[in-house]
């Protein structure tokens, strides 16, 4: 099963994440299939980058965000 999910980057307590298309069964930080987006957390207001063509193309084709990056997704969309 492929997943739309965060891969940690960045140092310690200073958190930036890579927003990647990986299948469910890899490591958070394992091997991916693409990076669709960025997501830095320490911005005041927190900064996300999306490919709304790439995301809606991995959904479409069966990807499941996880919780926190479905919340990522529409947030970006406002």
């Amino acid at each position: 099963m492929v997943k739309i999910r965060l891969q940690r980057q960045g140092a310690k307590k200073a958190p930036f994440y890579h927003i990647v298309v990986a299948d469910s069964r890899s490591p958070r930080d394992g091997k991916i299939v693409e990076k669709i987006g960025t997501y830095n957390p320490m911005t005041n207001p927190a900064t996300i980058v999306l490919d709304n063509e790439k995301v809606q193309k991995w959904i479409k084709n069966g990807a499941k965000p996880t919780d926190t990056v479905k919340a990522l997704i529409e947030k970006a969309a406002k």
